[in-house]
């Protein structure tokens, strides 16, 4: 009993491979192909449309599946859409090309549908050239950067761009599809400073913590930038 189950997985799953790619694929054809009956077929494909596969047809003309998969509408947090960022950005950068080009078009289709924000600069979301090496690089660092954030921990850091390390203050992280950076107050330069995560080279956590001191917060980059 429980082979017949596995072939009749096997089955299905081997249907599937045969109808993404669109064409128009007989009964009679697929029941020659998979040695088993036309009636079989049949079942099979009320099975696969049951299941949520986009199988479009019917009996006597032929069975396809359309290109593409229609999802619900997901509602999404920020740290969700990061966990998805990261988890593209590492398949895309895996060495593998079909599976790196169905993640760039997948990234494409979520920066598509991502609200932009009105006061934003046109075509914000896609300057980065390379996205996911330079996302992927930038990976080793965001679990520091995040800890830090949360525990107020200073670090010393190495950016592509300084001549030196800096001793930051990191005070919040931004995402701005499919690139992350984080605002810090700067205490080598005494200012404050916005930089790509990916930039960073070198982290190290410093001792001791920081506490909020007038100028040098959150709230004092905000209200400056406003």
């Amino acid at each position: 009993m429980e082979a017949n189950r596995v072939k009749r997985g096997d089955r299905l799953y081997a249907l599937m491979q045969r109808l993404k790619d669109g064409k128009l694929h007989t009964a009679e054809a697929l029941a020659q192909d998979l040695g088993v009956s036309v009636r079989t077929i049949y079942r099979d494909m009320e099975t696969l449309a049951a299941s949520g596969v986009p199988v479009e047809g019917a009996r006597g003309y032929g069975y396809s599946a359309r290109a593409t998969i229609t999802l619900p509408p997901l509602n999404l947090t920020e740290t969700e859409l990061e966990v998805l960022h990261l988890g593209l950005a590492a398949v895309g950068a895996g060495g593998m090309p079909e599976l790196s080009e169905a993640a760039r078009a997948l990234s494409a289709k979520i920066d598509a549908v991502l609200p932009e924000d009105a006061g934003a600069a046109s075509g914000q979301f896609g300057f980065a050239t390379y996205p996911f090496k330079e996302a992927a690089q930038g990976f080793r660092f965001m679990p520091a950067f995040r800890a830090a954030i949360r525990s107020r921990q200073k670090l010393r850091v190495t950016i592509e761009g300084h001549d030196a390390p800096q001793d930051v203050r990191p005070l919040h992280m931004d995402y701005w599809g499919r690139i992350w950076t984080c605002v810090v107050w700067n205490e080598t330069a005494g200012d404050f400073e916005t930089f790509r995560i990916d930039r960073v080279t070198d982290l190290r956590p410093l001792p001791g913590l920081f506490v909020d001191e007038p100028g040098k917060r959150l709230a004092d980059f905000r209200a400056r930038e406003a």
